[in-house]
């Protein structure tokens, strides 16, 4: 069943005697929860606290599921949820309470043919783990090979479809008079929410997802992707290959097993920006249930196992191209560029005048953006750029309400794991290798705007910056610098960089003379980064 918002509107409206109690039950809940955290939401004793937090849980929890992947979100946050709250929410992403364990043997029959005696050596009798859409159980096939086994919970579509109703009608009524100016609708947000939850219900999705994600990671030994059992997944059941490792809950249960989690948050938050900037697929629901430390290590990086592949989503060519230019483009404080990414994503209207934007984004940006980049986080610029949504024309694109919710949640995965984690310190690198070494187009053109100036001089400064940022953070810059000295000058001799060549040669040859000033500092820096001795 798809989700079709009006359909379930009129569906709901015809059954009063689940729509009126539902309604009563809903404001109820929330009066009481709002009234209790307005008395003793402000208190310093850390009692009380705990106890709020456990009640939060509780509430969330009987909820429901559409309620509880509100709590998941929250949960990834410690820069905005209290720590004795956000301890307890973080029990949401897998530590919900089971339901009846013969209720899900009677689903895994109906769903495969064949009770579990039949097909496993070895079924438990109760989930190793629980959490809003499903329970999951440590089964063994034979005595070498263990699966985890996802059975679904009973009457799911019928939960999700009614509170969903609720939720977009409250949002449709709260949302004018909300401090918000998104530049469309709340009710859209929470179409595209809809819309994937009603996905990830669908198992034989979550098995398509899981096997297309394992294939863009086949050749990445750091990340690890379980195998789908196909026969004995379908839409309500999926087994695949067990995952044992360590969750990335916090970072003191990392390190008594054994790991580091700087190179597990590196791994990680790589994999995250492949997913988004190259592969234009990604796991749309990074929190810390869904990934786990592995052992091992590959270089700088940790091994990380990503499981639950229900909420997946897509990026086209053009944003991620103009995602990766915004990066560089706001590193570089190149604010009429950046407007121009702005304009092209969507978040700034076709007919809106440039020239008044780039001020404005160079006043409330420009502070954030200091010569030391490593001090930057994604939750900064989000800040920041929160404040021009209230008196500028911002809005932000409905298509991008997932993408942001998986960069929000990987960052506060990551600032759980490391509460001095920035973003930019693992991103930035990636992105300036991309650009040093693909011959994309696109790519071939952001790094054209990056290094030459409007009168097609060599920005020297950028192009060392470049240089070395691949190099300062890799343990082996040679292995990292010479993909970039072939990939140099294959483009050169290209038909695509034929652009390149042409601002190459006039930034050196001005009034039929080579600038000499320009060639001394291009061979300074082709001598510095590529010498026999950096590349050993």
């Amino acid at each position: 069943m798809l989700y079709k918002p009006r359909r379930d509107l009129i569906w709901l409206i015809l059954r009063p005697w689940i729509l009126i109690p539902r309604l009563i039950y809903l404001i109820t809940t929330t009066i009481i929860l709002i009234t209790r955290f307005l008395l003793q939401g402000k208190s310093k004793d850390k009692e009380i606290q705990k106890q709020l937090g456990v009640y939060l849980l509780n509430t969330i929890g009987n909820l429901g599921p559409c309620f509880i992947k509100l709590g998941q979100a929250l949960s990834t946050r410690p820069d905005l949820v209290k720590q004795e709250w956000l301890e307890e929410l973080t029990k949401l992403q897998d530590s919900l309470p089971p339901f009846d364990h013969n209720l899900a043997l009677k689903i895994f029959e109906e769903e495969i043919g064949q009770p579990t005696a039949r097909i496993f050596e070895y079924f438990p009798d109760e989930p190793i783990a629980s959490a809003s859409l499903g329970q999951v159980y440590k089964a063994r096939i034979n005595s070498n090979y263990w699966v985890a086994v996802k059975i679904q919970r009973p009457n799911l579509k019928h939960i999700i479809r009614r509170d969903l109703v609720f939720i977009r009608a409250l949002c449709r009524i709260l949302g004018p008079f909300l401090p918000l100016n998104l530049g469309f609708g709340l009710d859209e947000i929470i179409d595209e929410f809809g819309e994937s939850l009603f996905n990830e219900i669908d198992y034989e999705k979550e098995a398509d997802n899981a096997e297309k994600f394992s294939t863009l990671f086949k050749n990445n030994g750091t990340i690890v992707v379980p195998r789908v059992e196909r026969f004995i997944s379908s839409r309500k059941v999926i087994t695949t290959s067990w995952i044992e490792g360590t969750k990335l809950k916090d970072r003191s249960s990392l390190i008594e097993n054994g790991l580091d989690p700087t190179s597990i948050i590196r791994t990680a938050v790589i994999s995250g920006l492949q997913q988004l900037l190259e592969f234009g697929y990604f796991h749309a629901d990074p929190h810390p249930g869904n990934l786990f430390a592995l052992k091992g290590r590959t270089g700088d990086q940790g091994h990380i196992g990503y499981v639950d592949f229900g909420m997946m989503d897509s990026i086209s060519d053009k944003d991620r191209t103009t995602l990766t230019g915004a990066i560089v483009h706001l590193i570089n404080k190149d604010f009429n560029l950046l407007a121009q990414d702005f304009q092209k994503l969507g978040f700034l209207s076709n007919k809106q005048d440039l020239n008044n934007i780039s001020p404005i984004l160079e006043e409330v940006l420009g502070g954030v953006i200091n010569k030391d980049v490593n001090s930057l986080n994604f939750k900064t610029v989000t800040d920041k750029f929160s404040n021009l949504m209230f008196d500028y024309p911002f809005r932000v694109p409905a298509r991008f309400a997932l993408i942001i919710r998986a960069v929000v949640s990987q960052e506060g995965l990551a600032l759980r794991l490391d509460p001095k984690f920035k973003i930019i310190r693992f991103a930035y690198p990636y992105v300036a290798k991309r650009l040093l070494t693909e011959e994309n187009e696109e790519l071939i053109e952001i790094l054209s705007d990056i290094i030459f100036d409007e009168m097609n001089s060599i920005r020297l400064d950028r192009l060392e910056g470049l240089l070395q940022v691949v190099s300062d953070t890799s343990t082996k810059p040679g292995r990292e610098l010479i993909p970039v000295a072939t990939n140099g000058i294959r483009l050169l001799i290209s038909k695509k960089g034929s652009e390149v060549r042409k601002k190459l040669l006039l930034s050196l040859i001005k009034n039929d003379e080579f600038d000499l000033k320009e060639m001394q500092g291009l061979i300074k820096i082709i001598t510095k980064n590529f010498s026999p001795i950096n590349l050993n």
